[in-house]
């Protein structure tokens, strides 16, 4: 059996509160989703490292917020952001967030449009 150790990591509140009320929904813990979760991650890329294939690296970058859609599309040769959110959802990976500060930004841009 894996040994297990505990650590402290930080977490959106919210993120939280929703993983809670999904475990109970599931009869299961927050440190289980946890842990599956981890564990896909890391196996996949291992998996796609050990084969030398880059593309999971790509989508995690991309994932992460480290490579815009238009240069994780040209470094995997595709052309369409349909394809692009496909690869994401089959290495069941997050698609990226923006910042709070860039959303805020286009909300107040969108706020001050004139209404008719």
């Amino acid at each position: 059996m894996a040994s297990t150790v505990n650590f402290t990591g930080a977490v959106d509140r919210d993120l939280l509160k929703r993983a809670k009320v999904m475990a109970a929904k599931t009869d299961t813990s927050v440190n289980a989703l946890f842990n599956a979760e981890l564990r896909y991650l890391v196996e996949t890329f291992e998996t796609a490292e050990t084969s030398g294939n880059q593309n999971f690296k790509v989508l995690l970058d991309f994932s992460f917020g480290r490579l815009s859609g238009s240069e994780a599309m040209r470094t995997l040769g595709i052309d369409s952001d349909e394809d692009l959110f496909l690869l994401m959802a089959q290495a069941h990976l997050p698609m990226p967030r923006l910042a709070d500060d860039v959303t805020q930004s286009m909300v107040d841009q969108l706020k001050a449009l004139p209404t008719v």
